[in-house]
């Protein structure tokens, strides 16, 4: 699996550094010099890691701390590299998952990417949406059962065609099979949003463990089929 990560720095030893680490974890780099630069990039695409100059670039401390405000990219996973200015708590209060000290090293970030990657991976599957037409069948408070098909699936929910699904409504059970299994599925689940012509958001709100695990397997290897 590749995973994509952004690096707003304007060292060259920094970038040099990184740039070699994250090949050998087969992670896309995207660099951007300045904080203006890198803004516009978490607000235009989604990265698994955004990975900070809070230092050394102007406003990089900004960008840490304004990344859990964006869109596609609040739940990236998050790294502060310091100089000397801001401190470890300080990095982890303005949103720094990881912290890294310059002058980095080859080992120091390996050993950090490393441990880093299964978050990294964890939030690419949660992230990831699956197209996909698949039967359901939804039961509402009342008791009624509604059978509506799929648009697309993640680890957390679905989106299905439902003419009149209003948000916050509890659904006691929503019954699928995930294509190429035979266990039937049915955790509680909420609508969550409808855009009025047709199309209604579902979050899953309790998930058995053993359907949660059936789940994110399944997920995952749909997400190495879709990049091969």
């Amino acid at each position: 699996m590749t995973l994509d990560s952004l690096l707003v720095s304007r060292d060259m030893d920094v970038v040099r550094v990184l740039r070699a680490t994250l090949e050998k974890l087969a992670i896309n780099v995207e660099v951007s010099p300045g904080a203006h630069a890198g803004g516009e990039s978490l607000t235009r695409s989604k990265f698994d890691a955004v990975i900070v100059d809070c230092d050394d670039v102007q406003g990089g401390i900004e960008v840490l701390r304004e990344l859990r405000s964006t869109t596609s990219n609040k739940t990236s996973v998050s790294f502060a590299i310091l100089n000397g200015k801001t401190t470890t708590q300080q990095a982890f209060e303005n949103g720094a998952n990881f912290v890294l000290q310059k002058p980095l090293t080859s080992s120091s970030t390996l050993r950090c990417f490393n441990t880093a990657m299964s978050f990294m991976v964890r939030e690419r599957r949660r992230y990831f949406r699956c197209p996909l037409e698949m039967p359901v069948i939804l039961t509402f408070p009342e008791g009624q059962d509604v059978k509506t098909v799929t648009s697309n699936l993640s680890e957390g929910g679905m989106a299905v065609k439902l003419a009149n699904g209003k948000p916050n409504t509890v659904l006691p059970k929503v019954h699928f099979m995930l294509p190429g299994t035979h266990s039937a599925m049915e955790p509680k689940a909420e609508i969550v949003w409808s855009d009025g012509r047709g199309q209604a958001g579902i979050r899953f709100v309790d998930v058995p463990a053993s359907c949660q695990q059936q789940l994110e397997s399944w997920i995952m290897r749909r997400m190495e089929s879709d990049e091969n």
